[in-house]
């Protein structure tokens, strides 16, 4: 079973960027398509990003297309979300998913917060 545990969460001022982390416990990373959600307050869980196992395939949430990039690197067994121009609407905790067939495996979470 991976493991997955996200990093680099804070609070930044709108426009402002951050860069988020999940690392993977798992020797076969590669085989995940690996993705980003986020739950903002009061509010149910999203789909932000998701990325093919090779990395060739990257989808968005239409929210943050032109803001976000996800990435991976599967030597490092980690995949990265680096977030520009950062709204208030962005501010949740963004969890780190790992998808293997049917099955889904999630980190506990960064909170992410942006002040206006």
């Amino acid at each position: 079973q991976v493991q997955l545990v996200e990093s680099g969460g804070g609070l930044v001022q709108a426009g402002g960027s951050l860069r988020l982390s999940c690392a993977a416990s798992e020797r076969t990373f590669s085989s995940y398509t690996m993705g980003w959600f986020r739950q903002a307050p009061g509010k149910a869980r999203e789909f932000v990003a998701r990325i093919s196992w090779s990395g060739g395939t990257t989808n968005y949430v239409d929210s943050v297309k032109g803001r976000f990039t996800i990435s991976r690197d599967n030597a490092k067994n980690t995949m990265y979300l680096q977030m520009n121009s950062l709204k208030p609407e962005d501010t949740a905790v963004y969890y780190c998913n790992a998808r293997l067939g049917v099955i889904d495996y999630w980190g506990k979470g960064t909170l992410v917060t942006v002040s206006s």
